[in-house]
């Protein structure tokens, strides 16, 4: 999904281009690109479509790079469609919040919004809360390389975004920006929600509801495990994978080894002592 992604931005990029080379309209910006006036005459697809355009080629490299490092990792962690449904609620929701400060403050955010930096956000900021320990090297001005845990990286990019927010709104021109910081600010709250709310193991959008607690079914869970693993010492191995294994490999594919029950662990096991029979 990671590399499907890069791919799809690098064909609209281009798409994007040889449009406006056509256009002297700039059609795309009007059409394509998220604001409060596209929002206000029903066109909700832009918080869909603004997620794959871009200001120019240096925007598209940076949010490419570190899609490429972070969307490989959340992909391990989530599965190919938890990682994408991550990718995709992270940008509409940073777009919506940023266009909701054009509605608030017309005079100061009032720039259509473009880019993937908000969906890129929502998959830092999901990697450092559920790995917040793990060690990031990264290269200051493409040179010095600097080694610091993903918690504060999450920091330090919540510390800019916020300074970004709340900059243009201070009368002084050394804050005025062009960068969509609270679409940032919104993929990054997004990223932090969808793991602490266990949406990682949910494919519905209510991440407000906690997983219940699983510790006075363990027990019955273990029992059941068993008794399939006896039940399934019976089965030829061929049958056994093809009708108990292969569901349970294509749900690690789709939502990540972590959306596993205790009985579907219990099989993976039972299939592993089989193939070592043989």
């Amino acid at each position: 999904m990671t590399t499907t992604l890069l791919i799809s931005l690098v064909v609209c990029y281009i798409a994007q281009c040889l449009v406006a080379g056509f256009k002297t309209d700039n059609w795309v910006m009007s059409w394509l690109a998220l604001s409060k006036e596209g929002l206000a005459h029903g066109r909700v697809y832009q918080l869909l479509t603004f997620q794959f355009l871009h200001g120019g080629i240096m925007h598209l490299l940076t949010n490419m790079l570190v899609l490429y490092f972070f969307g490989r990792a959340v992909e391990e962690m989530l599965g190919s469609q938890g990682m994408l449904r991550l990718y995709l609620a992270s940008g509409m929701v940073g777009g919506l919040l940023q266009v909701g400060l054009s509605f608030a403050f017309p005079a100061i955010f009032s720039s259509a919004v473009v880019g993937a930096s908000a969906g890129v956000f929502g998959l830092v900021a999901a990697f450092a809360t559920r790995s917040p320990d793990q060690p990031i090297t990264m290269l200051i001005f493409f040179i010095l390389p600097v080694t610091f845990k993903a918690k504060v990286l999450l920091m330090v990019e919540g510390g800019i975004t916020l300074a970004g927010i709340l900059g243009p709104l201070l009368p002084h021109p050394m804050f005025g920006s062009d960068v969509a910081h609270a679409a940032h600010l919104g993929g990054m709250l997004t990223g932090i929600a969808w793991i602490k709310w266990g949406m990682m193991e949910r494919p519905a959008l209510n991440f407000w509801r906690r997983q219940p607690r699983r510790e006075p079914v363990r027990a019955t869970a273990k029992r059941i495990g068993r008794d399939s693993t006896r039940k399934n010492e019976e089965i030829p191995p061929a049958e056994f994978i093809s009708r108990e294994v292969d569901p349970i490999l294509e749900k690690i594919s789709a939502h990540g080894i972590h959306s596993l029950t205790e009985r579907e662990r219990q099989i993976l096991e039972a299939a592993r002592s089989k193939m070592a029979k043989r």
